[in-house]
């Protein structure tokens, strides 16, 4: 059985909304649903940006971990977990 939500919402959002989820392929109430799926199961609601800064700290990892690999001290990428853990093993 089903019922009908009425949420008012920004019209420009709405639109937003849709073409994003036209674009993945989903109609907007299955985005919607989801959501209200998710809120139920975990009691919890969490907002926050898509856009991630990242700290000083990570970029010099970062930073650090591009010089070394072209540099050669680094191996790898590794096809599956077991080379990677032989290539961490032999260190």
């Amino acid at each position: 059985m089903y019922t009908i939500l009425n949420v008012k919402t920004d019209k420009k959002l709405k639109e937003e909304a849709r073409r994003v989820a036209s674009e993945i392929g989903v109609p907007l109430s299955t985005v919607v649903n989801s959501f209200l799926k998710q809120f139920v199961r975990d009691q919890e609601v969490t907002f926050s940006a898509k856009e991630y800064k990242m700290t000083p700290y990570l970029e010099s990892l970062i930073e650090e971990t591009e010089q070394d690999y072209k540099k050669g001290k680094l191996e790898g990428p590794f096809d599956n977990a077991d080379d990677f853990i032989k290539n961490l093993n032999k260190q």
